[in-house]
């Protein structure tokens, strides 16, 4: 699975967010740890949704993206 996200250098290093997951960010003292970082953020906001939906009905849809 692959997620689109931004990165921007700061005075620290560089922070990251993930503008598909709202809230979902990270960061990290290079562009490298702040990657890997975030994929843990990634990890974690995804098991999060799944513990929340859990009881709930739901659906998939597909979709084509150009």
């Amino acid at each position: 699975m692959k997620y689109r996200v931004n990165l921007k250098k700061t005075e620290e290093g560089y922070s990251i967010r993930v503008p598909g997951l709202p809230g979902c960010w990270s960061q990290g003292k290079s562009e490298a740890e702040a990657l890997e970082n975030v994929k843990d953020a990634i990890r974690a906001y995804l098991e999060t949704v799944d513990k929340l939906t859990d009881d709930k009905e739901t659906r998939y849809v597909e979709i084509a993206y150009a």
